[in-house]
């Protein structure tokens, strides 16, 4: 497809100038800008650009999207404008990084650090709530547990607690893991020095005050300095920089150290320094600064309570989009280790129903059907914990359901703080996260649920129709603009754009296509797992579906195959998608993971090349799921086709479970 090379002046216009762009890269669907000053983007230039399917700012990078097969030949052509360089994706993040203040980039270290042990966390916190169940007293009889009343009963809570406290008592060694991993070093040695810091021989860090009380704290004597010879679970300031000494001490000695010795000397010289300095200074230091920390957040708790509440329950959604909630997950581990609850977990909670109620509601105020679609799955994802879909998709795009959300979670987090209710652990979020709440607290718990569902959605119900009846008195007198493109909707209720459109236009119904041949093409599954919409997508891009309708999948496997005969247009030099075209012309993207570009083609094995023709059913990629997972990017995989493909009349969504080439998971219908 030909580009129009003043749609690319004008996008290097929007994003400030060329003096503007400090560095520029491409992904599969893309454009990844490092810009010298944000606030010079003209983001309603970038609408109106045919060009642009979509826009935003993450870690950052100004991401501009223009979709598959398109954006590389964009990139080419501002290339040219610009006279630029060409950057990397790993230059353009690393200049992002330094253009991120300090507080920024501690935010992302943590983050990068505790996303990729949340699986074990959230896991370790839904089995707690189970054990909650079975033993905690009051919930099914007064003043007794079920296994008080069912004795046989006992001992298989006691096996599902203690599967589930493993992740707490050996915290530290999954931070240790994760934190030297980020720091550069051998994440085996990270695991090590958490095992370390929590060695039977040592005191638990749970019974150091009843010692300190008795007087029988043991200690090491180094020829006369007394060491307090404690463990450090449930503690993540200890490990955290005991991880990152022994990262950069380990790439000291890796650089200077001769081949022929390295194991021999790296290793147990990096672990020996760094247990000695862990138990020494950084461990009695550390836990006093997290102490002193706990301390604080528990005296505002119970003097201020309420002000707390309603300032964190109100503001939590604030932390998603700026990225910030992840520091917090470090501050829970933390309370649970030291206090064995914490207040702000179930404010977070509430937080996830808020957000997902404002966007139900926007089903009641919108009249655009994609949108109202997009509103009601990112509401259930919200439900259920993940609130990025309905922020981003929804709420912040209308702004006032973002704010009502807001609203109704800060009257919940008072009413929380206000009655003391606390998290045994972290868990799921959203309507699941009753589990981790104390049994005798769910009272309260579920009245704050009952809060946040109601008032924001009431809230914005109210608003949004009596914003649209305004709108509705001032469009009378005005004429209504001939729309850019029109959509179409199958009978399902499945829409898709064949160009960028008015959010204000409505769509066609199939009965409305007239006498028009349509021929269908149905697009099987090129993986196994489980089909969901593109809503859930962890990506704003796919999302939103800037780049045009689509599926994804949760794959259960590591293989992807042809999902009908095709050409293979395009392999992405990283190896993580391809574009296959139909022989009507069709192309699909299939994209495996989010972000998965970052792993420069590590744990992706391409056994297709451009040009070559492949039958259906036939291997095209394999992955390493472990690789991916290890890096912190998500599986789930979008199947995209991409917009501005003339040819496409609708397209239909099929989800559930899929076995690669055997279910349909898209049906296209084509112009005749």
């Amino acid at each position: 497809m030909a580009i129009d090379k003043k749609q690319v002046e004008e996008i290097v216009r929007a994003v400030g100038g060329k003096e503007n762009i400090e560095a520029a890269t491409h992904c599969v669907t893309r454009l990844r800008f490092a810009l010298y000053d944000e606030s010079k983007v003209d983001t309603e230039s970038l609408d109106q650009n045919d060009l642009v399917k979509g826009q935003f700012s993450s870690q950052g990078q100004f991401q501009v999207v223009i979709g598959p097969g398109l954006v590389d030949k964009v990139y080419d052509e501002m290339i040219q404008i610009t006279g630029g360089d060409r950057s990397s994706k790993d230059d353009v993040k690393a200049v992002a990084g330094k253009k991120q203040n300090p507080i920024q980039r501690a935010i992302k270290t943590l983050s990068d650090i505790f996303i990729p042990i949340l699986p074990a966390i959230i896991t370790a916190g839904l089995l707690l709530g189970i054990n909650n169940i079975l033993t905690g007293p009051g919930i099914f009889f007064d003043g007794k547990s079920l296994v008080d009343v069912y004795p046989a009963w006992k001992d298989l809570a006691s096996i599902i607690n203690t599967i589930a406290s493993t992740a707490f008592t050996f915290l530290p060694a999954l931070i240790g893991w994760a934190a030297v991993k980020r720091f550069g070093g051998s994440p085996l040695l990270g695991i090590v020095l958490g095992l370390i810091l929590v060695h039977p021989d040592l005191l638990s860090a749970y019974g150091y005050a009843d010692a300190v009380n008795n007087g029988t704290v043991p200690t090491w004597n180094l020829f006369g300095w007394e060491i307090e010879k404690i463990g450090y679970q449930g503690q993540v300031l200890p490990v955290l920089v005991s991880a990152y000494l022994l990262a950069k001490m380990e790439i000291f000695l890796n650089k200077r150290v001769h081949d022929s010795i390295k194991l021999l000397v790296v290793a147990p010289v990096t672990l020996l320094i760094t247990g000695f300095l862990a138990f020494t200074i950084i461990g009695p230091v550390t836990f006093a600064i997290a102490n002193a920390i706990t301390s604080g957040l528990i005296y505002v708790y119970d003097s201020y309570a309420a002000l707390g509440g309603l300032i964190y329950g109100g503001l939590y959604a604030l932390l998603v989009i700026t990225g910030m909630h992840h520091t917090f997950l470090a501050v829970d581990v933390q309370l649970i280790g030291s206090q064995g609850g914490t207040f702000l977990w179930p404010m977070l909670a509430l937080s996830n129903i808020a957000q997902g109620s404002a966007a139900l509601a926007m089903m009641l105020v919108l009249r655009e059907k994609k949108m109202r679609g997009l509103a009601a799955t990112s509401s259930v994802s919200a439900f259920l914990g993940v609130t990025e879909p309905a922020i981003f998709g929804v709420n912040i795009r209308y702004r006032y359901p973002f704010i009502f959300g807001m609203i109704g979670s800060a009257i919940g987090g008072v009413l929380l703080t206000m009655n003391n209710v606390q998290a045994t652990s972290i868990g799921v979020g959203g309507v699941p996260g009753f589990l981790s709440i104390f049994p005798n607290k769910w009272g309260v718990f579920f009245i704050g649920m009952a809060i946040v569902l109601v008032v924001p959605f009431v809230l914005t119900v109210l608003f949004g129709r009596a914003k649209l009846r305004k709108e509705d008195r001032s469009a009378s007198n005005e004429t209504v603009a001939e729309p850019k493109a029109a959509t179409s909707q199958s009978a399902s209720g499945v829409t898709s754009s064949t160009a960028k459109t008015d959010p204000n236009q409505r769509t066609r119904s199939a009965a409305q296509v007239g006498d028009e041949a349509v021929n269908t093409l149905e697009i099987m599954a090129p993986l196994t797992g489980q089909a969901v919409s593109l809503e859930q997508v962890p990506d704003p891009a796919f999302a939103e579906k800037q780049m045009g309708e689509g599926v994804a999948i949760e794959p259960s496997g590591n293989v992807v195959v042809a999902p009908f005969d095709a050409q293979v247009a395009h392999v992405i030099k990283s190896k993580h998608a391809v574009i296959l075209e139909h022989a009507s012309g069709l192309q699909v993207l299939i994209h495996v993971g989010i972000n998965t570009v970052s792993l420069k083609g590590e744990g992706f094995n391409m056994h297709v090349e451009a040009g070559e023709h492949v039958k259906a059913g036939q291997k095209l990629l394999e992955f390493d799921r472990k690789v991916i997972e290890d890096a912190g990017y998500p599986l789930i995989t979008p199947i995209i086709i991409p917009d501005g493909q003339d040819m496409v009349e609708w397209v239909e969504v099929t989800t559930g479970d899929v076995t690669s080439n055997q279910n349909g998971v898209l049906k296209v219908h084509l112009k005749g």
